[in-house]
């Protein structure tokens, strides 16, 4: 018996509920911002990779836009998108991967939709029109409109697609020897997340990286191949100095966004659900986000014969007491959660989330950091 894959997903039923999903997401990548900011004053990354980061939550931001526009009208017109957006509601909270895949399609045929639809002033003037002549609401102009929008925002904006290639930025030249900082991001198919990666490396091979024909699409195509949520990142660290004996990888960090936990549309089990249902009083304050960084650091260099008569460099890495289980030098869990959701858990002191920090917005969107 095949096990059904899907049974952890779930459609977003009717046009009000779509909305509510979109718009609580929209809050909350707002104060994605406030964490980086706390994020870095505590040392855990660099103003630099500070922001990288935010580089990337705006463009999540947009890939959700762009989406809450595609699903607008959804169960209002018949026969378009009738069973609405497809959310992990068990695991992430997030949409399911297929719709990333989806929509990075539909990005490269924008062009030609919005070239076979009408101009957004002409779809309003046919309302209006059809308003005064039907007296009734243009629930098809409604929907032309929606897509309208949303290939408009495919067309214009910078998304977060499920593979979102490295990008190598220069910082030194140490002799002969160049100093990159690389990033890239991925939509995890397995998981139903998106991750951040920024690798530290030198560059010792005779062309610059950035530069070299040879090199530069190869390392792309090794680190979107091991953009994998379930790798450690001692793994992917170790493989990319074993394959490339002119780069050498100092640091490598991961950051995790998401679970996303809403006791209105998924399904967490733990001590969460109770102090999510307890929280729920309040319209929008029923939800957390888990929120991970993780750290790798090389701790010294070691040679290593290649061939007969030459050596290359090898990272030796730093790891915690812990790296059979993280394989990282630190990794930090963190939970981001309304100041309600917050006093609640806060008054019931689950052990499980005891070592988790918080970061508590308040009533006017500040965040603050705790624990």
């Amino acid at each position: 018996m095949t096990a059904d894959l899907t049974l952890d997903h779930k459609y977003l039923e009717g046009a009000a509920k779509t909305r509510r999903y979109f718009a609580k997401f929209e809050r909350i990548i707002g104060h994605l911002d406030g964490v980086t900011e706390i994020t870095t004053d505590e040392g855990l990354i660099g103003r630099e990779e500070a922001k990288i980061i935010r580089g990337y939550l705006d463009r999540l931001s947009h890939t959700f836009t762009a989406l809450s526009y595609k699903y607008l009208m959804t169960w209002r017109v018949s026969g378009a998108l009738p069973n609405g957006m497809s959310v992990d509601r068990q695991d992430s909270g997030f949409p399911v991967f297929q719709e990333l895949l989806q929509m990075a399609n539909d990005a490269l045929n924008a062009e030609r939709h919005l070239a076979n639809l009408s101009e957004p002033g002409q779809i309003k003037k046919d309302m209006v029109m059809h308003i005064l002549n039907e007296h009734s609401h243009p629930t098809n102009l409604q929907y032309a409109m929606s897509q309208r929008l949303y290939y408009e925002w495919l067309a214009g904006r910078d998304l977060f697609f499920a593979a979102n290639d490295p990008i190598a930025i220069w910082r030194v030249n140490d002799g002969d020897r160049r100093k990159y900082l690389v990033h890239w991001a991925s939509y995890d198919s397995q998981t139903n997340l998106p991750a951040i990666y920024m690798m530290e490396l030198v560059d010792s091979g005779r062309t610059a990286l950035v530069q070299d024909e040879r090199r530069w699409p190869q390392v792309q195509a090794h680190l979107m191949a091991q953009a994998v949520s379930g790798l450690k990142l001692v793994t992917i660290a170790t493989g990319f100095d074993q394959d490339f004996d002119d780069l050498h990888p100092k640091t490598l960090r991961r950051v995790h966004i998401g679970p996303m936990y809403s006791h209105a549309f998924t399904e967490q089990s733990g001590p969460l659900r109770e102090i999510l249902a307890e929280a729920e009083g309040e319209p929008g304050l029923d939800w957390a986000l888990s929120w991970t960084v993780e750290s790798l650091r090389s701790k010294k260099v070691a040679e290593e014969k290649s061939g007969w008569f030459s050596t290359v460099e090898r990272e030796i890495f730093d790891l915690d007491d812990r790296s059979e289980l993280t394989g990282a030098t630190t990794q930090r869990r963190s939970l981001i959660l309304p100041q309600r959701a917050y006093q609640v858990l806060d008054h019931r002191d689950p052990k499980g989330l005891r070592g988790v920090r918080k970061y508590v917005v308040g009533s006017k969107g500040k965040v603050r950091s705790y624990g």
